[in-house]
């Protein structure tokens, strides 16, 4: 229940001003307090989780839940998952033919790269 996959990609989303402890921006060296609310745009949602314990050394990714206390709404996951589900490669109809750079796009989606 990691935020982030990577350590670069949580510093660039601090740095970006994606990140924000109890309601404030931070940087990415900020400590983290046990009570502290993380809000965070991954993923294309909005993620809110509340600190139980503050990790002392780093720890697999599986282990990190123990920690974490997940307090994002259900519509933020099932905004995802209707993201997700959404055809890829269908036009709507009466869109006419494809522009160039439509079908350069969807020449490589379906792998027809040289």
């Amino acid at each position: 229940m990691r935020l982030y996959k990577t350590r670069s990609l949580a510093a660039s989303a601090c740095q970006a001003g994606h990140v924000q402890i109890n309601g404030l921006s931070c940087k990415p060296a900020r400590p983290v307090r046990a009570g502290d609310v993380l809000t965070a745009l991954a993923c294309d949602i909005k993620r809110t989780v509340k600190v139980l314990a503050p990790v002392e050394n780093r720890i697999g990714a599986k282990l990190v839940a123990e920690y974490l206390e997940d307090l994002t709404p259900p519509a933020e996951y099932e905004k995802l998952r209707q993201k997700q589900s959404a055809p890829v490669g269908q036009r709507v109809k009466g869109a006419g033919r494809p522009t160039k750079k439509e079908r350069r796009i969807l020449d490589s989606y379906f792998g027809f790269d040289e």
